[in-house]
C-alpha cells in the first residue's frame, strides 16, 4: 500500500478536530471503519486522544475491536486506550482490555500497569491489584520505576502499608516520586511519625515533598507541627499556604487563617475558594462576602468551589436579592451546572432565602439526584413549615436507591421532630443503626431527644441520653431542657440544667431557660436565685444581632 493510500481523508481529520460530543465521536468511528483508515495509526492516535478528552473511552475501545486486524494495533495505542478506560470508566470495563492485550501479539509492558493500578487504588480493589502485581512479576516489569511506584501507591491506598513499605525498601535508588508515594502512604494511614522519619531521610527534598508533609500534619490535626514545618520550608508554595489555611479553618481558627491568607501574595483559585468556603462553614458569611469582593478584583475566573462557598454564605444570610444576583453571576462563567455540589448549593440557597418555588424547580429539573440535593430540599421544607414533605422526600430518596448518610438522617430526624412524627422518628433512628450501620452522633441523639421532649415523653428522652456512649452532649441535654421548659417539668429540668452548667459554664441561655421554667410555675424566688447565680459567675446575655450590618457586604455589581 502506498503512502498516499495511508493518508487520512481531509474530512475525517478536520471533523476530528471539531468533535465535541460522544455522538460525533461515534459517527467518526463509523467513518474510519467504512473508509478503511485502520492502518493510519496517527489518525487512530488522534481519535483515541479525542475520546479521552471527552471522557468516552469505550468509543475508542470499540473502534479497536472493530478493526479488521485488531491484534496488529501498536502497543502504544492499546496502552492509550487502556489508560483512558482506567481513568474514565469503571474498573470492570478496563480489565477486559488488559486481558485482550495479554492474549495479543504485543504483551503488556511497563506502561500498561500504572493506569490500571491507579484505578484499582481508587476502587480499593486489593485482590485485583494484587493479581496485576503478579502479572507484572510474570512479565518481568515489576522492577520498573514507574510500575514499582504505582504499586506502592496502590497498596497504600488499599490500607496495606506493610506491603507498600516492603516494595519501597526493595528499591535500590528510589525516585523523588517514590519518596513522595511512601511518605503519603503513612500520612494517609495516620502514622505521621513514620511519615516524618521518611521525610527526613529524603536525599534531595523538593517542594512536592514539603507540600505533602505539611499537608500530612494538617490532615492529622497537628497544626503546631504543620506550622513549624511550614516555617522551616524553603520557598513556600501557594499549595503549602492553602493547606495550612484550610487546617486553621477546619480548626475554627479564623484569625490565623486570615493572617496567613493576607501574607500569601500569589493567591491561586484554590486559595480563594478555600478561604471563602472556610469563612462560610465557620459561620462568618459577611467575611466570606468580603473576601469574594476581593476575589472579584482579580483576573480570575471562578470555579465550582468558589461558587459553592458563595452560595453557602448567602444561605446563612437569607438574602433573596443576593441569591438572584449569584444565579445571574453563575450564568456568566463556565460553571458546571451538572456538578452535584453546585446544584445542591443552588437548591439550598433558594430554599433558605425563602424561594421554595425556585428550589423545587431546580430539584425537579435534575436528571440524576443524589443525597446532597435531597438533603437541601428536605432542609428547605423544614425551614418553611413543610416538615411532613421533608419526610416524604426522604422516603422517595430511599425508593430511588440512594443511600442516606449521616447528614440525611439528621435532617429527617429534625423533620420528624418538627412534624410531630414520634414513631417515624424512632423508626428512622433504628434504621440508621441497624440497616445502614451508621453510629449515631450527638446530633442524631439530640434530634430524637428533641422529638420526644416536644411531645411530653421526657422520661424516655432522659433514658435515651443516659444510653449515649461517650461524653455528655450539650445538644441532647439542651433539647431535654427545652422540653422540660415547654412541659414545666422542674425536677428533670434541674437535672438537665445542672449537666449543662458543667458542660457549658459560660452559656447564658441555659440559665435563662431554667429561670423561665421557674417563672412558668410562679416560683419567683428560684428565678431570682438562678439570675443571681448567673450574674455571680460573670455571665451576661448576648444581645441579639440583625442582618442589616452585613447587607452592604454583598458583591459589587449587585443589582438595585
Amino acid at each position: 500500500m502506498t503512502t498516499a493510500a495511508l493518508r487520512p481523508s481531509p474530512p475525517v481529520a478536520t471533523l476530528l478536530g471539531r468533535c465535541r460530543t460522544a455522538r460525533c465521536l461515534a459517527q467518526l468511528h463509523a467513518r474510519i471503519v467504512r473508509l478503511g483508515l485502520h492502518n493510519h495509526h496517527a489518525l487512530l492516535a488522534r481519535f483515541v486522544a479525542a475520546c479521552d478528552a471527552l471522557s468516552c473511552p469505550t468509543v475508542a475501545a470499540s473502534l479497536l475491536s472493530a478493526l479488521p486486524s485488531p491484534r496488529a494495533v501498536p502497543l502504544r495505542l492499546r496502552n492509550a486506550v487502556l489508560a483512558s478506560l482506567a481513568r474514565h470508566a469503571p474498573l470492570r470495563d478496563a480489565l477486559p482490555q488488559f486481558n485482550l492485550l495479554r492474549g495479543g501479539a504485543s504483551r503488556p509492558d511497563a506502561f500498561s500497569f500504572p493506569p490500571l493500578l491507579c484505578a484499582c487504588a481508587r476502587a480499593a480493589s486489593l485482590p485485583t491489584g494484587a493479581s496485576l502485581h503478579a502479572a507484572a512479576i510474570h512479565l518481568g516489569v515489576d522492577a520498573d520505576l514507574f510500575v514499582r511506584t504505582a504499586l506502592i501507591q496502590f497498596y497504600g491506598r488499599c490500607g496495606a502499608a506493610a506491603a507498600a513499605r516492603a516494595l519501597f525498601d526493595s528499591m535500590t535508588n528510589p525516585s523523588e516520586v517514590s519518596w513522595t508515594a511512601i511518605v503519603t502512604v503513612y500520612i494517609n494511614s495516620g502514622d505521621i511519625l513514620t511519615a516524618r522519619e521518611l521525610f527526613d531521610q529524603i536525599p534531595h527534598r523538593n517542594v512536592v515533598h514539603w507540600n505533602a508533609m505539611v499537608d500530612g500534619y494538617v490532615k492529622c490535626g497537628d497544626m503546631e507541627g504543620a506550622r513549624k514545618l511550614f516555617d522551616e520550608m524553603p520557598g513556600r508554595t501557594p499549595a503549602a499556604y492553602t493547606s495550612l489555611i484550610g487546617g486553621y479553618l477546619n480548626a475554627g481558627n479564623m484569625g490565623a487563617a486570615r493572617t496567613l491568607f493576607d501574607k500569601l501574595e500569589d493567591r491561586d483559585l484554590f486559595a480563594w475558594s478555600t478561604m471563602i468556603s472556610g469563612c462560610a462553614q465557620n459561620g462568618y458569611p459577611g467575611e466570606a462576602l468580603r473576601i469574594f469582593n476581593e476575589f472579584q478584583k482579580q483576573e480570575l475566573c471562578p470555579d465550582e468551589l468558589v461558587i459553592v462557598g458563595l452560595m453557602s454564605a448567602c444561605s446563612q444570610l437569607g438574602n433573596i436579592t443576593l441569591a438572584r444576583w449569584i444565579e445571574g453571576y453563575i450564568m456568566i462563567y463556565p460553571i458546571d451546572m451538572n456538578n452535584v455540589h453546585v446544584m445542591a448549593g443552588l437548591i439550598n440557597m433558594n430554599a433558605k432565602c425563602g424561594n421554595m418555588e425556585r428550589a423545587t424547580l431546580l430539584f425537579e429539573s435534575m436528571s440524576v439526584r443524589d443525597v446532597f440535593s435531597y438533603c437541601s430540599m428536605m432542609q428547605g421544607h423544614c425551614l418553611h413549615g413543610s416538615a411532613s414533605k421533608a419526610v416524604e422526600l426522604f422516603s422517595q430518596m430511599l425508593l430511588e436507591g440512594i443511600t442516606p448518610d449521616n447528614a440525611a438522617f439528621t435532617v429527617v430526624l429534625t423533620a420528624c421532630s418538627h412534624a410531630g412524627l414520634v414513631e417515624e422518628g424512632k423508626r428512622y433512628f433504628d434504621m440508621m443503626k441497624n440497616e445502614y450501620m451508621i453510629v449515631p452522633s450527638g446530633d442524631h441523639y439530640a434530634c430524637l431527644v428533641s422529638l420526644l421532649g416536644r411531645f411530653g415523653m421526657l422520661r424516655d428522652a432522659y433514658e435515651l441520653i443516659k444510653s449515649m456512649p461517650g461524653e455528655p452532649h450539650p445538644g441532647a441535654w439542651g433539647a431535654l431542657l427545652g422540653g422540660c421548659k415547654f412541659h414545666c417539668d422542674i425536677e428533670l429540668g434541674k437535672v438537665a440544667a445542672k449537666k449543662l452548667f458543667e458542660i457549658e459554664p459560660e452559656n447564658a441561655g441555659n440559665y435563662v431557660s431554667l429561670s423561665n421554667i421557674y417563672a412558668n410555675i410562679d416560683r419567683w424566688g428560684n428565678v431570682s436565685e438562678t439570675r443571681a447565680e448567673m450574674t455571680g459567675r460573670g455571665i451576661t446575655k448576648i444581645a441579639g444581632r440583625t442582618l442589616e450590618a452585613v447587607w452592604h457586604l454583598t458583591p459589587t455589581a449587585l443589582p438595585a
